[in-house]
């Protein structure tokens, strides 16, 4: 296999999460189903975001035209312990047995998912090398905070703050809750709120809807932060009931300063995800760690000919970062000794 090819091989795995989200039904192929075992049982140098396309095209170049791993070809991306428990005596992992390892690690909450949500999801997980460099340090402190903190059955929070609490916070809680449920989390939670709120803004709502997300107005109307401004209540979903009395994949959004009632009071993790609440809350009441990890503000182009498409690059670009922080968090608890 020669450079050129693994080059064009992360080039079109990216690609692929760039275009529009695929069919849920649809076979991810081979490379991802390697993908998404690495992602799960890999080294944490692998895993990190940096290293994500240099470890996608060692992947593929160790799968062959037989599409089986080695030990010796997978060096540095697993374990040689955690490879020998998975190949079994021929110390071989052929296709069968990739599928199998993942089918038997599929956490419930994934699988409760709405379908659409469902395969957007596993889209954004071929894509960490497209997470900037300037979030990488805030993925790391976010990782660090949850897996601290983290208690299994224990409501675990962090809200997303913007200014006006209709675009970035909503996407960010949105995409952070799918990412708990899709690495079987569904115990952490996300919150959204603002410092100058406004409403729920109509081309957020259509940014959801496009992977799948129901948003449904209650008929109710919460409190306006502009007079001239309508704040409708909306239930937001992202996946069906359980029947094991697991938290429910859905929650009330509207747009709310980030100290709310209906937010967490105290002991949450604050995600400030514009310059201006960074700027204008350097103290957030409450919260155990404040982590600023600012992203452009797609209301610029509103009203413009590429107004859906900046919305969907928002809501993709913090999901892949929150799903990257989710991924090692997942990880990291796995690897935690049980008493």
């Amino acid at each position: 296999m020669t450079r050129p090819l693994v080059f064009l091989a992360c080039v079109a795995l990216t690609a692929t999460a760039r275009a529009s989200p695929p069919q849920p039904d649809r076979d991810p192929g081979l490379l991802v189903r390697a993908l998404w075992l690495i992602q799960r049982q890999g080294t944490p140098d692998a895993l990190a975001p940096q290293s994500d396309q240099a470890m996608k095209g060692r992947l593929f170049k160790a799968l062959g035209k037989d599409g089986t791993l080695t030990s010796t070809e997978l060096n540095g991306l697993m374990a040689s312990s955690t490879f020998a428990k998975l190949a079994g005596p021929d110390q071989r992992l052929d296709p069968q047995e990739i599928a199998m390892a993942l089918t038997a690690d599929t956490p419930e909450s994934r699988t409760r998912l709405l379908p659409g949500i469902r395969a957007h999801a596993d889209s954004l997980t071929t894509s960490f090398d497209l997470i900037h460099d300037s979030h990488r340090v805030a993925g790391d402190a976010m990782v660090a905070w949850i897996a601290e903190k983290y208690r299994p059955g224990q409501a675990l929070n962090l809200t997303v703050i913007c200014t006006g609490n209709s675009r970035r916070s909503i996407l960010g809680a949105t995409m952070g809750n799918i990412a708990a449920a899709y690495y079987g989390l569904p115990e952490i939670r996300f919150h959204s709120g603002g410092t100058a709120p406004t409403a729920f803004n109509p081309r957020t709502v259509n940014a959801l809807r496009e992977i799948g997300v129901e948003i449904d107005p209650t008929g109710g109307e919460a409190r306006r932060g502009e007079p001239a401004t309508a704040n409708p209540i909306y239930r937001v979903r992202w996946g069906t009931p359980s029947d094991s009395g697991s938290p429910p994949l859905e929650t009330t959004e509207f747009s709310k300063l980030y100290s709310d009632p209906a937010n967490p009071q105290a002991e949450f993790a604050a995600l400030l995800v514009c310059s201006e609440a960074d700027a204008g809350c350097p103290v957030v009441r409450g919260a155990s760690v404040r982590i600023p990890v600012p992203y452009l503000d797609p209301k610029i182009y509103d009203d413009g000919a590429y107004e859906t498409t900046k919305y969907a690059e928002r809501r993709d670009d913090m999901g892949r970062l929150l799903f990257s922080v989710l991924m090692r968090v997942r990880n990291q608890l796995h690897e935690r000794p049980t008493n």
